[in-house]
């Protein structure tokens, strides 16, 4: 997609937080109520995930913003309660949902459709957009159908895609795309991140008339993100998204409270619906993505996705827009930071 006007591909969030000027007067969006608790939960989730494995079965922030995890056992449960979270008795078990994506990953690949867990409902949510017709559309929900209860097949009125238009400022190859979070290694060199679908377009990239600096690394489909490394040493490269500072970076809990800021639509917020989702881009499938109900245009693509002091994704892409709501999915940044060697500050 192409803007008329200006006949480039465009992604991402604004140069203000690089440049400190696009965007200085947009206040920051207001932190949520709850915002500590939510985060804290968000926190406590990525804990027991590390140790218990699928042994539980996803878990979500409760609108008290208390994690609730969900137990299939009673040792299980006492380990979750003795952390500090609420143990759920659910049906199916974390490996039963692990076995149902894999499943899914390996025969659902019709451009259009996404899959993620759902730990609320202790499915697999299977989303397909407009474009899934006819044939299509039946043969999916065949694959659904299959998979008895452990899934459910839900639609979309938009279509999903990477946003490869609209928005504003920073350029390589022909196509306009923009920030997610400036990072540095430990030897201090300065480098930025945003969506792998962008960096794949160019290797320097610009403001429009300075050169910032140099593509170092790329990953879509597969991933979404990529890397531009800082070679401008005269722009001031602050750690903020707008005004508010970035600090920490981590991983979200479902049900929790986030905000987007992209160059389109500017700072929206919505909640995390589910974790380790896959969506079927045109371009290709990415997984391992975070779902929100965070609405973006064409344009948002590669903005950051944070709460807080703390960074969580960078825009990829999804359907519907911020008059009518939908969709959005998210790279996780800290996949790239761990695999570029940087840290947000």
């Amino acid at each position: 997609m192409l803007d008329p006007k200006l006949r480039r591909p465009i992604v991402g969030l604004a140069v203000g937080i690089l440049m400190g000027s696009a965007f200085a007067a947009s206040p920051a969006a207001a932190a949520p109520t709850g915002q500590d608790a939510s985060t804290k939960a968000s926190t406590l989730a990525s804990s027991l995930e590390s140790t218990l494995g699928d042994r539980t079965a996803g878990s979500y922030v409760d609108s008290a913003g208390k994690l609730v995890v969900n137990v299939t056992d009673a040792a299980t449960a006492k380990s979750v309660v003795a952390a500090g979270a609420t143990a759920r008795y659910v049906t199916r078990s974390g490996a039963k949902m692990a076995a149902t994506q894999a499943s899914l990953t390996k025969s659902l690949k019709t451009p259009g459709t996404a899959f993620a867990v759902d730990p609320v409902s202790n499915q697999v949510v299977v989303s397909v957009d407009s474009t899934v017709t006819g044939a299509k559309l039946t043969a999916v929900k065949q694959l659904v159908a299959g998979l008895g209860d452990a899934a459910r097949l839900e639609t979309e009125s938009g279509k999903f895609t990477t946003n490869i238009s609209g928005g504003d400022a920073i350029y390589a190859g022909g196509g306009r795309c923009s920030l997610g979070f400036n990072v540095r290694n430990s030897a201090g060199t300065s480098f930025f991140l945003t969506a792998g679908h962008c960096t794949n377009i160019g290797s320097t990239w610009t403001n429009g008339s300075t050169t910032l600096g140099t593509r170092t690394g790329t990953s879509f489909p597969g991933n979404d993100y990529g890397i531009v490394r800082y070679t401008n040493t005269s722009i001031a490269k602050p750690g903020a998204v707008g005004s508010q500072d970035i600090t920490s970076s981590g991983t979200p809990a479902v049900n929790q409270t986030v905000t987007r800021r992209g160059s389109t639509t500017g700072t929206r917020s919505g909640r995390v619906t589910a974790l380790n989702a896959t969506v079927n881009y045109a371009e290709g499938s990415v997984s391992g993505l975070i779902r929100t109900t965070v609405c973006a245009e064409p344009g948002d693509s590669g903005g950051s996705l944070y709460s807080g002091t703390t960074a969580y994704g960078l825009t990829s892409g999804g359907s519907g827009n911020c008059r009518t709501g939908g969709t959005t999915f998210f790279q996780p940044v800290t996949e790239p930071l761990r695999v570029y060697g940087v840290a947000v500050y």
